[in-house]
């Protein structure tokens, strides 16, 4: 991913736009998948400039990217909240409400985000749908011991669970926990969803990201960056004020 500003015109657009959110001194959380990676890069060639930042990494993946670049890295046991978190998303609608979790992160990107006074959300302007659930899949993460468990009950609220593979066996998270890729048709009621699958013992988390994201900046294919914001006094509850 070395080149990635070279060969990603748009990801390196809205990299350098994310950084004009990003002050001397900050805390970052630093969000997983393609888009974060690209502002991780930005952010790396500007710590080796000067800037003084501490990350704190949503996966093991971009905690390794980041020490490549010699971002100091905290966790949340060593700080208090975190300034600013830049994050992608998999589908973004217009009420700036959030599928996450393609890249198998969703658990801690929601931990991360909900530790964050502010989160920044980096996208095409493909990702952007109409009704959350446009492209079919919604991940939920679930503990390896309540699998069938898990499967059951999320057939019976309308899920059609998959468990998610890599290499010919199932993918785990970082946490040691397996992700079903649920088949789902496009969700006109995201929220209600959300608390039945919830209310599954051995959910962990999933992928709707509900009233969280503060400001979403779109990538456009000309190269210009838009911004979506939601207005004050929505957001994530347990954020910090």
């Amino acid at each position: 991913m070395a080149n990635v500003r070279q060969d990603h015109p748009v990801l390196a657009a809205l990299a350098a736009r994310a950084l004009e959110f990003i002050t001397d001194g900050s805390v970052v959380g630093l969000g997983t998948g393609r888009a974060a990676a690209a502002f991780v890069h930005a952010l790396g060639d500007r710590v080796r400039r000067g800037l003084r930042v501490h990350g704190v990494p949503t996966s093991e993946a971009t905690a390794t990217l980041a020490q490549t670049y010699g971002i100091p890295l905290l966790t949340l046991d060593e700080v208090d909240q975190i300034d600013v978190t830049v994050d992608g998303a998999d589908e973004v609608d217009p009420h700036l409400d959030l599928i996450k979790g393609y890249g198998g992160a969703l658990v801690r990107e929601k931990v991360v985000a909900a530790a964050s006074r502010t989160e920044i959300i980096v996208i095409g302007s493909e990702k952007l749908v109409p009704v959350l659930g446009q492209r079919g899949i919604l991940p939920v993460e679930v503990l390896p011991f309540a699998l069938g468990l898990c499967k059951r009950r999320l057939a019976a609220v309308g899920c059609r669970p998959a468990v998610r593979c890599s290499e010919g066996r199932p993918f785990l998270s970082d946490s040691g926990n397996y992700i079903l890729d649920c088949g789902v048709e496009p969700l006109h009621q995201p929220r209600q969803l959300e608390d039945a699958i919830r209310a599954i013992p051995g959910v962990v988390g999933t992928g709707l990201f509900l009233g969280i994201a503060d400001v979403v900046l779109v990538g456009e294919d000309d190269g210009t960056v838009r911004e979506m914001c939601r207005p004050p006094g929505v957001h994530l509850r347990g954020r910090p004020a």
